[in-house]
């Protein structure tokens, strides 16, 4: 017996008038600006460029579905909020993501990109990476004079017993502990770790690789590296001063340096007595820790509020105002962590759920390709708009996440957003944008 499938609801009515529901839209979407990622796909050349890094040993006579293609389908889907493989089962019906991935099919099964990311390995990992900061050079039209390299680690809650489990006594619970360096907004490294070590791990060897290809792109460009204390490594600061390159760190304050800045302590104590308001006082000196080999600069801030002493160091080879060094220049670092919300929360890179741990730094480059889509198209196509700052999460929810019927014959496929969206005017303009600029 065929089951009986109903065609048509009726609904109470509205101001004298029949109100139904049925399924016979056609093709319609919610993912209507999912064109402007493949705009920007198509200007930076990313996709395709990464995809033919990727190891493939299927037989390519009975390929249906290309690298190229799978990726692709992978990250605009994480861009687009999908962030599950599983969701590709009904996805890859979506009219609007086949088009933005170039397809006039069915994409890829749930299964078949389970696959896909099962082939990451090591020499992948490296790879990618290298394009990655070949697409952060292309990204300048002229040589920068500076650039501040920002590290930072975080953790990914793992999903049980996954290769590389450790728990993590700062984090409470069992996790990764990925790397990531930015340079402004751009991403440069997503870097998957165990939770073993210490927040520095490999960090030495990662800035001495970003150098070296900064410096053979832009041999006069000043580097500076920027990090909280979990970076203050001698071996690091050796290597840095070494190599010209500047550093302003994080520093564990200990009985030493609270002695050295204790006169300025003890005057933001009694200025704070007298004001009753906040005191924030600054001053540099030189110090060298037993296990250094020289003396190093180190920014002091002496703090006093409601709560009693809050003292904060700095370590840096720069020169110039102590207070300037420390507002204007270390604290910037936030908006690094901003960032790998960004990745972490917004674009799903804490989605590391595979048994094997390759996968698993697949999945996290996976979502920082997102990044670099999205963040594309924030720092070329939205300048001067109200949306210049915006997050990934809001260009989500505002620019692609758009209603539309899709109606395709032989000649022409056309997306119809719908009448009702609020940014037509932004749109258009980022479209134009983004058919225009040079990324």
């Amino acid at each position: 017996m065929s089951d009986c499938i109903q065609q048509e609801l009726e609904l109470p009515g509205i101001d004298r008038r029949k109100l139904s529901i049925e399924f016979s839209g056609g093709d319609i979407t919610s993912d209507g600006g999912s064109l402007l990622l493949k705009l920007i796909d198509d200007k930076l050349g990313l996709i395709q460029r990464i995809a033919k890094l990727l190891p493939d040993k299927r037989d390519l006579s009975h390929v249906t579905h290309s690298a190229e293609s799978l990726l692709r389908q992978r990250v605009f889907s994480l861009a687009l909020g999908y962030e599950d493989v599983n969701d590709h089962q009904t996805l890859r019906q979506d009219p609007a993501l086949q088009v933005a991935n170039g397809e006039l099919k069915m994409l890829a099964s749930s299964s078949t990109l389970t696959r896909f990311e099962q082939r990451s390995d090591r020499q992948t990992t490296l790879a990618i990476h290298e394009e990655m900061v070949n697409t952060f050079i292309a990204s300048f039209s002229e040589p920068p004079t500076e650039l501040i390299l920002d590290f930072d680690a975080t953790d990914t809650e793992i999903h049980g017993k996954q290769d590389g489990r450790f728990f993590h006594g700062y984090y409470g619970h069992y996790c990764f502990l990925p790397l990531y360096v930015f340079c402004g907004e751009q991403v440069l490294v997503s870097y998957l770790r165990t939770a073993d070590r210490s927040a520095a791990r490999h960090a030495g060897a990662i800035l001495k690789l970003l150098t070296a290809r900064l410096r053979e792109a832009w041999p006069q460009v000043r580097i500076i590296f920027r990090g909280d204390s979990g970076f203050c490594r001698k071996h690091i600061l050796a290597w840095c001063e070494r190599n010209q390159v500047d550093y302003i760190v994080g520093l564990a304050q200990n009985n030493r340096l609270n002695t050295q800045n204790g006169t300025l302590m003890r005057f933001a104590e009694q200025m704070y007595k007298q004001l009753g308001e906040k005191q924030r006082l600054f001053q540099a000196f030189s110090y060298a820790a037993k296990s250094w080999h020289t003396e190093r600069r180190v920014i002091a801030k002496a703090e006093h509020t409601e709560k009693g002493s809050n003292p904060r160091y700095l370590l840096t080879t720069l020169q110039g105002d102590p207070q300037h060094l420390y507002d204007t220049l270390y604290c910037a670092r936030g908006e690094m962590e901003n960032r790998i919300k960004e990745e972490q929360l917004q674009l799903f890179a804490n989605r590391t759920s595979c048994q094997e741990w390759w996968p698993n730094q697949f999945r996290l480059l996976l979502s920082s390709m997102a990044y670099m889509l999205v963040e594309a198209i924030r720092r070329t196509a939205m300048q001067g708009t109200e949306m210049a700052q915006a997050q990934c999460k809001t260009i989500r929810l505002q620019l692609l996440k758009i209603g539309a019927v899709i109606i395709s014959n032989t000649r022409r496929i056309r997306f119809l957003l719908s009448s009702a969206y609020p940014r037509q005017a932004l749109f258009f303009k980022v479209a134009q944008r983004l058919m225009s600029n040079t990324c």
